[in-house]
């Protein structure tokens, strides 16, 4: 079980700082509501964590959820007295999974933090379900399925929260090998990596297919408007499509980071690009963003970016961005995006460097990012 502690840090930063720290194993996605943060792990035995942060100097467990060997739940989201969390193979971890493992998502009922009652496992073949976003009703969820190739769209109904139902799929044409469907690419390249939902539209990032904008209007047959996919040239694959939940200059935008993985040694980093969507059914690259020091020279993999924070709460966004911390990027003119400030925490114990992974910010504007390897630290804007 991990501490908390305050401030005392050697952590690098400007324009922001380290407010506390949980000593705990590494994150993957994290979620904060009402003072407390929902924690996914990268790797079992680690679960899901929950934490109160009322007092963000101190954090406290209030409780925790285990995994199996070989698998992993390390995506998590909160729908009033839901928590919904993946469950996946994980493939970084050499140990067996057990033979009888289904993945899919849990359903927990949380109305006593420290005691998570399940109430639903809803389980798919194969690899699992990876990330997911939620509103009051619903789940818009990445999973694997048989007869498809690579993970596609689910949208979930829980308005029974025992008895989840399925509403619709969506998938990339090549995807149905069930149907007869022929690939036009490698292996599992163009899969869905996760849906978000604005209105009635879902922004699904399609890792090395680019991204799909949806149309929900009809959420039992969701319509493909239009898409982008900029993988050739670039390597690096599609992770996050986060739609602007406000208009700028009167233009709509979406903001779109790719992942530093899947890229030769000597490939483009990942980066952020903003993509106008005023006209819908031609999404246009306006603006990207890189931090200084990726200058063109030779970078390990998970050097640059990975995830901004999926709750906008103005024109700047903190962004994890790999071995590079935190960066606080301000998109208020999307044609020039620009950094306002960074926090480069301390490299956990027992790694060779930082790995921010996730990030995301609560109703007092806190900052909490985990570290992919340990950790999870509390920061502010100043």
């Amino acid at each position: 079980m991990g501490t908390g502690h305050g401030v005392e840090t050697m952590a690098s930063a400007h324009g922001m700082k380290q407010v506390g720290y949980l000593d705990c194993a590494g994150g993957g996605q994290v979620t904060v509501r009402d003072g407390v943060a929902f924690l996914g792990h990268m790797r079992a035995p680690h679960g899901t964590t929950i934490i109160d942060v009322r007092d963000p100097k101190n954090p406290v467990i209030l409780a925790e959820l285990p995994m199996g060997p070989g698998t992993h739940s390390h995506k998590v989201r909160v729908m009033g007295d839901l928590m919904i969390v993946n469950q996946e193979l994980n493939h970084n971890d050499p140990n067996p999974p057990s033979p009888d493992f289904r993945g899919g998502i849990c359903i927990y009922n949380i109305s006593d933090l420290r005691n998570p009652r399940l109430i639903k496992r809803w389980e798919t073949e194969g690899v699992g379900a990876h990330r997911f976003d939620v509103d009051e009703r619903y789940v818009y969820l990445s999973s694997s399925a048989t007869g498809y190739n690579g993970h596609i769209v689910f949208i979930l109904d829980l308005k029974d929260p025992a008895n989840p139902q399925e509403v619709s799929r969506w998938w990339e044409s090549g995807q149905w090998t069930a149907g007869g469907e022929v690939a036009h690419w490698k292996g599992t390249a163009h899969r869905c990596h996760h849906p978000l939902r604005m209105g009635n539209r879902l922004y699904t990032s399609y890792w090395q297919g680019g991204f799909h904008i949806l149309d929900i209007e009809d959420m039992s047959k969701p319509k493909r408007i239009s898409g982008l996919d900029w993988s050739p040239p670039f390597h690096c694959p599609t992770h996050t499509v986060l739609p602007i939940p406000f208009a700028i200059n009167g233009r709509k935008y979406l903001l779109v980071a790719d992942e530093d993985v899947a890229r030769p040694p000597d490939g483009v980093p990942a980066f952020i690009w903003m993509v106008d969507i005023t006209d819908e059914l031609a999404p246009m690259p306006v603006g990207t963003f890189q931090v200084e020091g990726i200058d063109g020279t030779v970078q390990p993999l998970a050097t640059a970016c990975h995830q901004p924070s999926e709750v906008i709460t103005g024109t700047e966004i903190p962004v994890a961005w790999f071995a590079h911390g935190v960066r606080m990027i301000d998109f208020s003119n999307p044609r020039h995006l620009k950094e306002t400030a960074y926090f480069m925490p301390d490299v956990p114990v027992m790694a060779d460097r930082v790995q921010s992974n996730d990030v995301t910010v609560d109703k007092r504007g806190l900052i909490y990012v985990t570290d992919r390897r340990r950790g999870m630290t509390i920061i502010e804007r100043i």
